[in-house]
């Protein structure tokens, strides 16, 4: 039964087969030079990865009187093969440069060599022919069955490569031997017709009806069969796609099923009887629609599918637009990157075997050929990115992709896609970001800032410009600039003042703006801002003085700024009690600094009727210089006095230019203590100063520690007497005199029953002071000794020492040598403690009384005597 059925199989395949042989189909369909490409990735808002074009001018021409039914793409030119027979060579852009009537019937395929220069064909006749497209070298045949494939050899054009492949219902080789004869060999056959044929280096791959073989021309030995999955597919509707995606991966698909080998080769252990090389599939997937061609990019695929659905109005089966995909194969699965539904010439009546895809391996052009379409498929650059965001409305990201490839894009220009982003910003309502973005596209083109600025006008948003227009490099016409600030003060008087602080004075015409705030001063005459802003305006101007005048007006903290900056010291002589009023430090530390162009006479002189801040000046003065102001020493007495007592006593006890009778006089009126007292006592009257402290301030600390500041014996007399019938004032001085008087002095003094607070305390306090002063005078005394001894021990040391004696020493008295030149003669040296050394002779005398002798030299400077160490005689 089995045998029936294949019989069955194999006659309705020749009957297929012989139907192939009649006239060409005559393809009813409009053209229409639009591709429409419907995109998956539409939807998700993702950028296509390819672009599609459709190949025209000859190829046009030609389909519409034929149709095709093969291609093959080399590198320089495309080969088409027809319905009727025909096989031309294009250029790339689809331009006919030669015509060849191979048959008068179907061209089923067409191959070329890696070079180029030599082609094979077969038809749907049988004729197979192979000739040189450069050369008279050719081969004819023709045979009793339609050649469904051919594939010349890869290099066919070196002399020892002379081979190819046909395939009908055996697959034969042919290879050209001795005497340029032709001798054909059968490679495989009885499985079938072979439907499609792909030669990569010494590598075939066939497929017939039953799977796909792989054979190395090397060793003459099928290496695999891949057998094919749906085997209830037709193989002449559906037929097998062969691709070899490098000399070692071939890609099959056939029906809905992809799978990816990979030739390895056999580990030597494991060869035995089997081929040096196997086959692993290392990708296999399915995909949900009928392949009808494959081609490789980079690690991933490209797959052109063939699509039925069912129609809503019909509800039948009916033929869809093909599908282009391109997909990552997985281990057992493949992820789809993206998807393309082609609208091609007639595809509502294209069945899967009409549709072929080929490839151009250096350039990745994908060529999509259907029997009245040839649709050119290529990779998107980075012009069709910018364009792809632009038709999405992406134009910051266009405009950066245009920045990052400014080099290669060919298409667009930085400045167009920047103003298309400017005009769609202010579309949307966003003018801020519009005007933020005209800083960076518009860049130095003055033309272009001119043009922008009056379309915000022209829309009524010219204020969200004004941030960021040029004011250096370039510089606008300033008719721009005061049209943004007319703008601003007719409806926001902090911008129009904030425009004017940031805006150099020179990108308008000061006057027209000076006039048009006097104009609004009119109407408003306590506006501050519009005040502040024309004193800014005066200061562009050079009119310091108005300036200068609404600042102080104004009470502004610029306006020591501005008399600084602009040197306005002049303008300020009578104005000083202004300053001060306003801000008496920044006032006083401004007329400090400039003392050269403001006498210190002359504020002194303007202060005359504010003695409160006359004191302010000359308080500051003194403490940066104590003899500046000595002249006004007299009259900061009182200015002390009334405005500022507590420093009145340091400014006392600082100054050497103040009279201390008029001082002493003020504070005695005034009745300050301690002032008064500090003065007596700086004039030499302590006693009246101590009287004053005890009878005023009944203050004994404050009388004792006066009393040991003068350290006068008399104070000390005084004190004891005033406090002798006064019990608080004893136990003060019990407690604090201890170490400048014998208190034996006061307690003898004091009379008998007279209760005295604390006396107790006292006393112990006494006498724990005297132990303390035994105890350190001990501990001094214990101190002094040991050093003493140390000292007289290291000295003892020292002088015990020998000291060298040689002919290089010299007498310090006749500066002769020290020793004889002769040393068989008699000699007597004297060496001292402090190296000098003498003869005997040239010493003067000892004393007779004290026979010690000493060093003249060290006796004469004072140094201490050196008492003499050595006697040396021979």
């Amino acid at each position: 039964m089995a045998e029936a059925e294949e019989k069955e199989t194999r006659s309705h395949e020749e009957s297929t087969d012989e139907s192939e042989h009649l006239e060409p189909h005559v393809w009813t369909v409009t053209f229409d030079e639009t591709l429409k490409i419907d995109n998956k990735e539409d939807e998700s808002e993702e950028e296509p990865k390819l672009k599609y074009e459709r190949l025209s001018n000859g190829v046009t021409e030609i389909l519409q009187k034929d149709a095709a039914s093969c291609m093959t793409v080399h590198e320089k030119f495309l080969a088409l093969g027809t319905h009727y027979g025909k096989v031309y060579l294009l250029d790339v852009q689809g331009n006919i440069t030669q015509k060849f009537d191979v048959s008068p019937v179907k061209i089923n395929q067409i191959s070329l060599d890696e070079s180029g220069e030599h082609m094979g064909v077969c038809s749907e006749d049988g004729k197979v022919q192979v000739f040189g497209l450069y050369s008279a070298e050719e081969f004819h045949e023709t045979f009793d069955c339609p050649i469904k494939i051919v594939a010349v050899h890869p290099h066919f054009v070196r002399s020892h490569f002379k081979q190819f492949v046909t395939g009908g219902k055996k697959l034969l080789l042919y290879e050209r031997g001795w005497m340029n004869r032709w001798k054909p060999s059968v490679l495989h056959e009885g499985e079938g017709n072979i439907r499609n044929v792909k030669w990569r280096g010494h590598l075939i791959a066939w497929a017939n009806n039953m799977g796909v073989k792989i054979l190395d021309m090397i060793s003459k030995q099928r290496i695999t069969n891949v057998p094919r999955d749906d085997i209830s597919l037709r193989p002449d509707m559906y037929p097998c796609s062969l691709c070899w995606k490098d000399n070692l991966t071939l890609i099959i698909g056939w029906g809905n099923s992809v799978k990816v080998c990979s030739v390895k080769e056999r580990h030597a252990s494991e060869m035995r009887d089997l081929p040096n090389r196997y086959v692993e599939i290392v990708f296999q997937f399915e995909t949900e629609f009928h392949i009808s061609g494959l081609a490789p990019l980079c690690d991933q695929l490209v797959v052109l599918s063939y699509v039925k659905e069912i129609s809503e109005k019909t509800e039948v089966e009916c033929c869809a637009r093909p599908r282009l995909d391109i997909v990552q194969p997985l281990p057992e699965s493949c992820e789809e990157v993206s998807s393309d539904a082609l609208t091609v010439r007639g595809f509502q009546e294209n069945e899967c075997r009409d549709y072929h895809l080929e490839y151009s391996e250096g350039e990745s052009l994908f060529y999509i050929i259907s029997p009245r379409d040839v649709v050119v498929a290529k990779e998107r650059d980075q012009d069709d990115h910018i364009d792809w965001l632009l038709e999405k409305k992406k134009y910051e990201e266009a405009l950066m992709a245009a920045e990052i490839s400014q080099k290669t894009i060919k298409k667009h220009k930085i400045l167009d896609i920047g103003l298309a982003y400017i005009n769609h910003l202010m579309e949307k309502g966003e003018y801020d970001l519009a005007a933020r973005k005209c800083q960076k596209i518009l860049g130095k083109n003055t033309d272009l800032w001119e043009f922008e600025v009056y379309k915000f006008k022209e829309i009524g948003h010219l204020k969200a410009i004004s941030r960021y227009l040029p004011r250096r490099d370039p510089v606008l016409k300033p008719l721009i600039y005061e049209m943004v600030l007319h703008e601003f003060l007719e409806s926001d008087y902090e911008g129009f003042a904030t425009l004017i602080k940031e805006w150099p004075g020179d990108l308008y015409n000061n006057t027209i703006i000076v006039q048009a705030v006097v104009d609004h001063l009119k109407k408003d005459p306590q506006n501050r801002t519009l005040l502040r802003t024309l004193a800014e305006l005066y200061t562009y101007d050079q009119r310091y003085g108005r300036a200068l005048e609404i600042y102080l007006t104004l009470r502004h903290k610029d306006v020591f700024q501005l008399i600084h900056k602009h040197n306005l010291f002049s303008s300020i002589r009578d104005k000083i009690v202004l300053l001060m009023d306003f801000d008496a430090e920044k006032a006083v530390d401004m007329l400090l600094d400039n003392e050269d162009k403001i006498s210190i006479d002359r504020v002194v002189e303007e202060l005359e009727n504010r003695p409160e801040l006359q004191h302010v000046y000359l308080h500051k003065l003194f403490k940066r210089d104590h003899h500046k102001g000595q002249r006004y020493h007299e009259k900061q007495i009182s200015l002390y006095a009334e405005y500022d007592r507590p420093n009145l006593l340091p400014f006392l006890r600082d100054s050497t230019h103040c009279p201390l009778e008029k001082a002493l006089e003020i504070c005695q009126q005034r009745n300050f203590v301690e002032e008064t007292v500090y003065l007596l006592s700086r004039m030499g009257n302590s006693r009246s100063a101590l009287k004053m402290i005890m009878e005023e301030l009944h203050d004994v600390d404050k009388a004792i520690e006066f009393a040991k500041e003068q350290d006068d014996g008399e104070l000390w007399e005084d004190l004891i007497l005033y406090s002798i019938d006064k019990p608080p004032f004893i136990t003060g001085l019990l407690n604090n005199i201890g170490t400048h008087v014998d208190p034996i002095l006061l307690i003898h003094r004091i009379k008998e029953g007279m209760e005295i607070p604390n006396l107790r305390d006292s006393l112990v306090k006494i006498l724990q002071d005297y132990n303390l002063q035994i105890l350190l005078r001990e501990g001094c005394k214990k101190i002094l000794v040991a050093d003493s001894l140390s000292l007289l021990k290291k000295m003892h040391r020292t002088q015990m020492k020998g000291v060298l004696v040689d002919e290089e020493n010299i007498c310090e008295s006749c500066l002769s040598p020290i020793l004889p030149s002769d040393a068989s003669k008699s000699f007597n040296v004297v060496v001292f403690h402090c190296r000098h050394m003498f003869h005997k002779e040239c010493l003067p005398v000892a004393n007779t009384v004290s026979p010690v002798q000493f060093c003249n030299i060290c006796s004469a400077k004072h140094r201490g005597p050196g008492s003499a160490i050595l006697e040396m005689k021979k």
